[in-house]
């Protein structure tokens, strides 16, 4: 769901743009290089309000600093943050529970906490059970009533810090985080995590050739005629899309049979949280952390979908200016907002028809035969 200025070089005033392949009628896939054979024309999106099946909006725990991975002294526990993952909590979310849990699990004997189950919650419950330790979830709302599950789930990193504001040792940690992560997804991408494979059409800023990049594997850059929409400096890439609501029942599931214990619990106060009787706790609370723990860096930034019935036939994922498309097999996802400040988790009508509209338009331009 997430979208910020900077994201992957885009030329965009809300951090997404991408564009679409394929305006000749060849039937082969698209190619790897320039002058090769045109790729097949891809399927168009059906958009129209009359198909949404639902619209949906989740409040991104956004931190300028960059996300949170700390240990510190709560009573007589170890407590250990990991949160404030913005728009990048599914591309972060293995890669960002492994360093939370290299921080707490060393020298730690017995039972482990774990406050929240969100995307992050749930990976770092996972983790810790690979360890070998016994582990609680505690969490006011299960899935499928947690921010994670409403994400648009497509595995990059983006809409979570301010350039400005990270260091370059942040900056490692990330880099770090969003590595693992895409090692983990791909271990486990297929049917019953919910998780595949897409062919994606961005734009960037840059010129001339593309180096390699393991976040954008397959990238070339496409001249105008194997794309069908009116934009300069388009690139295809593959990446990998979570279907979010498959991949948290799926990972919840996996967490229950190997012994896990989940309890609804609302934590009031940080002194709650010490009174648990587990010495080890992972605070994966998202923006809870704010009133919890007294994060006042952390604002909510909401994000509005659009879903569509699904399109088996669309096997592509672009974005255009603000506007991005994810098909997955529960729904075809339209975007989207990023909207800083906005602390009401509700779709507005007027932004949904916004959504709809400029994806309509879009789509009514299309150049493919």
């Amino acid at each position: 769901m997430a979208w910020q200025v900077d994201r992957r070089g885009l030329v965009s005033s809300a951090g997404a743009a991408l564009a679409l392949s394929g305006c000749t009628t060849v039937q082969s896939r698209p190619v790897a290089r320039l002058g090769a054979t045109a790729p097949r024309c891809l399927t168009r999106v059906n958009v129209d309000p009359s198909r949404i099946i639902r619209t949906v909006a989740g409040l991104r725990p956004y931190r300028p600093s960059g996300f949170v991975v700390r240990a510190e002294r709560l009573g007589e526990s170890r407590l250990v943050h990991n949160y404030g993952h913005g728009g990048g909590g599914i591309s972060l979310s293995w890669g960002s529970s492994r360093l939370a849990t290299a921080l707490g699990l060393p020298g730690h004997s017995g039972p482990v906490a774990v406050i929240g189950s969100g995307i992050m919650g749930l990976t770092t419950a996972r983790l810790v059970q690979e360890a070998g330790y016994p582990v609680t979830i505690y969490t006011e709302t299960l899935p499928p009533g947690t921010t994670s599950n409403i994400a648009g789930g497509q595995i990059y990193p983006a809409g979570h810090f301010d350039n400005d504001m990270v260091t370059p040792q942040w900056r490692e940690q990330a880099a770090a985080a969003a590595d693992y992560s895409r090692r983990r997804f791909q271990i486990m991408a297929g049917d019953d995590y919910g998780i595949r494979w897409l062919p994606t059409y961005d734009q960037t800023r840059s010129s001339g050739p593309l180096a390699p990049d393991p976040m954008f594997p397959g990238r070339v850059r496409l001249s105008a005629d194997h794309h069908p929409f009116p934009a300069e400096n388009v690139v295809r890439y593959d990446t990998m899309y979570v279907e979010t609501g498959r991949f948290m029942e799926r990972l919840l599931r996996d967490i229950r049979i190997a012994g896990g214990a989940v309890q609804v619990r609302r934590f009031n106060s940080a002194a709650e949280v010490a009174a648990l009787p587990e010495r080890l706790v992972f605070n994966c609370t998202g923006l809870g952390a704010a009133a919890l723990f007294g994060d006042t860096e952390l604002v909510p930034v909401r994000g509005q979908l659009a879903v569509l019935i699904p399109q088996p036939e669309i096997d592509y994922a672009y974005a255009l200016r603000a506007r991005y498309m994810f098909p997955r097999g529960d729904g075809i996802l339209l975007g989207g907002t990023y909207e800083r400040g906005e602390y009401v988790a509700e779709p507005q009508p007027q932004d949904i028809a916004d959504i709809v509209e400029s994806h309509r338009s879009l789509m009514a331009g299309w150049r493919c035969a």
